[in-house]
């Protein structure tokens, strides 16, 4: 039976490195005695449902095929599609001595069919064609491309993007690493993706989110007990498994038990910072929320949430009024259940004794925390490590962290610690799973298809928007995280939930308006609807 597109859209929780796909596809033909040529003949045939179903008026198609399986792919989806009535052309890019022998049996097929077979030519590129399909590269390349694929994509890339011609890619965009999702030299920027047997991780996150288009999902029918044998090294986020980790609020309640968070930052010109975060722990469910910040800011975050609780930190001797010393922090801190240190905290004197200060009673009474922006900056420069916390770098202020654990790494001669730093450095996954190592707690490795690491398993967020590439947005996260470790949350849930909620509150608000514009503060009220659907 047929399986509808939105059937195809429904992709598992399991995601899976190149090499883990590879192996459960061994398992399916040396085990499970499916042929290797019927499990080709299954992903042509999800390719071919998806063109009909996506581009139902395409009547000439042009296939590229490279020399592994991909091609093989390619070569059977040719003459599915001709044998449907539509005017197909195979492209020949690598070599057809170097397919093997199910690769070949689909090259046979092919020309068995009302399919042509056409070496690579200029032609290729001729108009006429109404859609193209990546069958070049799959899921096995490492290294960059090589330059003669390269140019092909880059070819079809361009006649693509000048005359608006879609892109089906088999399996995985040519040229993108299925492990971390990066772009290995260049690679095909699809309109759409069919992927099989295990959703390869790259696909959703880093240079991924921008080159698989409309991503489809086909287990070819490979037995659920096979799927099982090779554990997933990620798990897509979703609503059913963050169903319940809120609980539901009895009628006997008072703010008290609901987390008393203090959000401390601030610096001179970054009040903003401060009052975001503060507003999305209040609006996500924290029973009180304290700020810490710079005096000059204590009146306007008042006067924009009078639900806080603002106190104006300074280090001068002689203080008045609202205005408190270092050590009016610290008690600030013994009084809360959760301290947010970070959002617009800057570097300056003042903020290195703000952190100084919650850094120092936060290790002895033992608090959880949440660290974002500047706090990770300042954290940078003297290494611990806790497993109360949760950190929340951008790729940036990741790669600041590791260069601070490549120094301590340094002095211990630890080579193999170098050698996770390195790879770290271009993959995403290997990033979040060192920092988590060596610094403890949880990581938020934000960006498209955000990661979140608590030691035990790694997660990955599909959602969220390029609209959310403002200023603020990191702020409004911290204070969410804040706000689920008042509530109870452990670690790693909060963590999780935090960034579920704060990214489908992007998506939620710009599907009426569009991403271009969206503000921070915009996704407030989304924020609260959604802390009350996931109780």
């Amino acid at each position: 039976m047929t399986k509808t597109r939105e059937e195809r859209r429904l992709l598992p929780l399991a995601l899976h490195t190149g090499a883990a796909v590879r192996e459960l596809d061994r398992i399916a033909i040396e085990e499970s005695g499916i042929a290797g040529i019927t499990l080709m003949r299954r992903a042509a045939q999800a390719c071919a449902d998806v063109v009909q179903q996506c581009w139902p008026a395409a009547d000439v198609v042009r296939v590229f095929c490279g020399s592994g399986n991909n091609a093989g792919d390619g070569y059977l989806l040719a003459g599915l599609l001709a044998q449907r009535g539509l005017k197909v052309e195979a492209i020949v890019v690598g070599d057809i001595v170097k397919l093997g022998a199910d690769a070949s049996a689909a090259y046979q097929f092919c020309e068995q069919s009302d399919a042509t077979i056409q070496p690579l030519s200029e032609a290729a590129f001729a108009d006429g064609a109404s859609l193209f399909v990546d069958a070049l590269l799959g899921i096995g390349l490492s290294g960059l491309v090589r330059a003669d694929f390269a140019k092909v994509i880059t070819r079809i890339n361009e006649h693509s993007a000048t005359k608006g011609l879609p892109v089906l890619s088999v399996d995985i965009p040519s040229g993108l690493s299925a492990d971390n999702g990066q772009v290995l030299g260049v690679a095909i920027r699809a309109t759409a993706t069919v992927t099989f047997i295990g959703t390869k991780r790259g696909l959703l996150t880093g240079d991924g989110t921008d080159m698989v288009g409309e991503l489809y999902f086909d287990d070819l029918g490979v037995p659920v007990d096979v799927l099982k044998r090779v554990p997933a090294t990620a798990l897509r986020l979703s609503n059913e498994s963050l169903a319940g980790l809120l609980p539901r609020r009895l009628r006997n309640s008072h703010k008290n038990r609901f987390g008393h968070i203090l959000v401390v930052g601030g610096d001179q010109g970054m009040g903003g910072a401060v009052v975001m975060s503060a507003e999305a722990a209040l609006r996500t469910g924290a029973g009180l929320v304290s700020v810490a910040t710079h005096p000059n800011h204590a009146a306007s975050l008042l006067s924009r949430v009078p639900e806080l609780m603002v106190r104006g930190i300074a280090t001068e001797a002689d203080q008045v009024d609202s205005v408190g010393g270092i050590e009016a922090l610290a008690v600030m801190v013994e009084q809360s259940s959760v301290v947010v240190l970070g959002p617009g905290l800057g570097k300056s004197q003042w903020s290195r004794e703000m952190f100084n200060t919650v850094m120092e009673v936060t290790s002895r009474n033992g608090r959880a925390m949440v660290i974002d922006a500047d706090g990770l900056n300042l954290l940078s420069a003297g290494f611990e490590k806790r497993e109360n916390w949760v950190l929340t770098p951008h790729p940036g202020e990741a790669s600041k962290l590791l260069t601070a654990l490549e120094a301590e790494s340094g002095d211990k001669a630890t080579l193999e610690t170098l050698g996770k730093i390195e790879r770290a450095a271009t993959d995403r996954f290997a990033m979040c799973e060192l920092l988590q190592c060596y610094l403890g707690g949880a990581v938020v490795l934000k960006g498209a298809g955000s990661l979140i690491s608590d030691g035990g398993e790694m997660w990955l967020c599909p959602h969220g928007n390029p609209g959310m590439s403002t200023a603020g947005m990191g702020d409004v996260l911290s204070g969410v995280v804040g706000a689920m470790l008042g509530q109870g949350l452990l670690i790693g849930d909060a963590a999780r939930l935090a960034v579920m909620m704060h990214a489908v509150a992007g998506d939620r608000a710009v599907s009426v308006t569009g991403e271009r514009g969206l503000v921070a503060t915009d996704l407030m009220s989304q924020l609260r609807k959604l802390a009350n659907e996931y109780s």
